[in-house]
């Protein structure tokens, strides 16, 4: 059986994971017959109100303990995963992936990732296993790749302004449909455009579901 990790970032679209992009891809390696094993870094985050789509002033939560809420409890601290513990990578999406896990969303190309997640990316490309990154997460792909000069190529569809952003931090970027996916084949990469194209749940998941296939069948 495949051990695919699966790095959460809090839980909520607008300060952690996006929750149906978290779901889709468990289901899909769930119904693949593969291992799903959750994970994120053990750090604070700020909080979002979701009704309003305003951060709440002075609040904070736990990035682990907040994705414990996907992941049922059953999660580890990215801290103590290794590349031998897997067989491929994946990054759902969501606010949290350019807060939490980097710092995208409010640095744009100057930003920097979570030591942790920069780590645990780059042991499992050196291993020369899989990757995939959905909606804004290959912008955090794109910084810790670009900064190796792997010129990865990823996509986030079709928005110009972010597009521009993942080449400036060294990445090709490639429009894609939401139903679809791009394979970067030197690098054993998968990324889909999700939820920053998708209008519906249903988009969502059959570009995240096939993009999951692709993991797997490059495993």
């Amino acid at each position: 059986m495949a051990k695919v990790g699966v790095v959460l970032s809090g839980c909520g679209v607008y300060d952690g994971s996006e929750i149906h992009e978290a779901v889709c891809t468990l289901l899909a390696l769930d119904r693949a017959g593969a291992e799903a094993i959750c994970m994120a870094p053990d750090v604070d985050q700020a909080v979002v109100n979701h009704l309003t789509g305003e951060e709440i002033p002075g609040a904070s939560r736990n990035v682990l303990e907040e994705s414990a809420r996907i992941a049922r409890g059953n999660i580890r601290n990215i801290t103590d995963v290794k590349a031998g513990d897997l067989d491929a990578l994946i990054f759902p999406g969501g606010f949290g992936a350019a807060k939490s896990l980097c710092s995208f969303a409010t640095k744009g190309t100057e930003c920097t990732a979570n030591p942790d997640v920069a780590r645990l990316v780059r042991e499992v490309v050196a291993a020369n296993k899989p990757l995939a990154a959905i909606c804004i997460a290959p912008a955090l792909i794109a910084r810790i790749l670009g900064d190796d000069k792997r010129a990865p190529s990823l996509t986030v569809g079709t928005d110009p302004a972010t597009a521009e952003a993942l080449e400036t931090m060294g990445a090709q970027h490639v429009n894609c449909p939401v139903t679809e996916f791009v394979v970067d084949k030197d690098n054993k990469l998968v990324s889909t455009p999700a939820y920053m194209l998708a209008g519906s749940i249903k988009e969502a998941a059959e570009g995240i579901e096939k993009t999951v296939q692709a993991v797997l069948d490059l495993i």
